[in-house]
């Protein structure tokens, strides 16, 4: 029985995510799998890319063959590499986490005035002018 490590697709219809999977090389793409080995996700920004390095020496010191894409993936982590016994490439990129944001306090706001609205109500206007003219034509 021939083995190989390939890509099994998940997801949504444009927003793909994949399992590395050691399957049956006669198994359809999204078929049952013997073992899920990994992750890839294409779409974030940098690729997230999650690979179990054991469990793949494994699989291909047993005989797996990895498929194209999966080989890429393998050479960017450094486990194709590892296995063929070359030196390993640059270490990926990893998101750096999201810095959090300030918050109203630390922008130096102030509390006064909490509660109450900026503009007066039309209805308190409308007394207050009929009182000014009141007192004016009393004057």
């Amino acid at each position: 029985m021939a083995v190989k490590i390939k890509l099994k697709r998940l997801g949504k219809i444009r927003s793909p995510h994949y399992r590395i999977v050691v399957a049956d090389s006669r198994t359809r793409r999204d078929g049952r799998a013997i073992e899920e080995i990994g992750k890839y996700h294409p779409t974030y920004n940098p690729s997230v890319i999650e690979v179990d390095g054991d469990r793949v020496a494994y699989w291909l010191s047993v005989g797996a063959q990895p498929t194209e894409p999966v080989l890429a993936i393998l050479k960017k982590t450094g486990d194709w590499q590892k296995f063929k016994g070359e030196p390993a490439p640059a270490p990926l990129l990893v998101a750096e986490p999201k810095k959090a944001r300030p918050s109203f306090e630390a922008l130096g706001g102030d509390d006064e005035g909490k509660g109450e609205a900026i503009t007066q109500k039309k209805k308190s206007e409308k007394k207050d002018e009929a009182a000014a003219e009141s007192e004016s034509a009393e004057a």
